[in-house]
């Protein structure tokens, strides 16, 4: 397999490695194959095309297109598991061709997982392989991303009490709380909470100005980190982080101004 960009030398080790499970998990199945001589066709499926079968390469070059663009192509010793996902729409559907021509080995699809899942050995290979395949697919993804607009967040698991931001500090990360429950300190004092699935800290982001608050873990909190500048492009781009984003500052604002109200109710009853 190779992809129309430029990948890294662990794609190619993980080509080959890919490879060599296909030629394994056809060792195991072994079942009788067609084989299938596809005439040079660049766009749309080729003659004979089944949704219903693999195909191994024997000879020659398959091509992946999806949206008129080229995203991969299959080379010898490779399998196609054809996508089913937009079949019925030319929009969603995965296109395959061959520039050239090829040789396949078609193989019925139920008859080939029944043969994988009735040996101990084919459950393993296929295992590995679906893995492996989801690794060189990450890559081709990866790869294809416009440079300037990939978001590349951390992800950190914080213990209770633990600081996830200091009050005072540079904003160079948004936070979105994946799990757990964390507060909002300001000159030590409580004034708010943070809930599961809010996204905090990008006002400081947004205006390039000092962390105005500690927030602190409550509970073990697991949190999405979001560099300042990839953040900010999200929001450019994607109206649903807006919306979430103004819900979150418009929850905190209402717990700042229920704790502004607890305290002066508390000043009160002491004076």
């Amino acid at each position: 397999m190779f992809a129309n960009a430029e990948l890294s030398r662990d794609f190619t080790t993980l080509s080959q490695q890919y490879k060599a499970l296909v030629k394994a998990l056809l060792d195991v199945v072994n079942i009788p194959h067609i084989p299938v001589e596809i005439e040079p066709t660049a766009t749309g499926n080729f003659r004979g095309f089944d949704v219903g079968k693999f195909y191994f390469i024997e000879r020659g070059t398959i091509s992946a297109r999806y949206r008129g663009r080229t995203i991969y192509v299959l080379e010898e010793g490779d399998i196609l598991l054809p996508d089913i996902a937009g079949d019925s729409q030319d929009d969603a559907t995965v296109f395959y061709g061959s520039e050239s021509g090829a040789t396949l080995h078609s193989f019925a699809a139920l008859e080939f997982m029944r043969r994988v899942f009735s040996e101990n050995d084919g459950i393993k290979v296929w295992t590995r392989l679906l893995v492996t395949y989801a690794g060189l697919m990450l890559r081709v993804t990866a790869a294809a991303a416009q440079e300037d607009t990939r978001v590349t967040p951390g992800f950190e698991v914080y213990q209770s009490g633990d600081i996830i931001i200091n009050q005072g500090e540079k904003a160079d990360f948004v936070f979105n709380l994946s799990s757990g429950t964390a507060e909002v300190v300001v000159d030590g004092i409580v004034v708010g909470t943070i809930a599961e699935g809010e996204i905090f800290g990008a006002m400081a982001a947004l205006t390039h100005s000092e962390r105005s608050a500690t927030v602190r873990a409550k509970t073990q909190c697991s949190v999405v980190k979001v560099p300042e500048a990839q953040f900010t492009e999200m929001i450019k781009t994607n109206p649903t982080t807006i919306h979430s984003l103004m819900v979150d500052m418009a929850n905190s604002i209402v717990n700042l101004n229920e704790q502004l109200v607890s305290l002066q109710n508390g000043s009160a009853k002491k004076a």
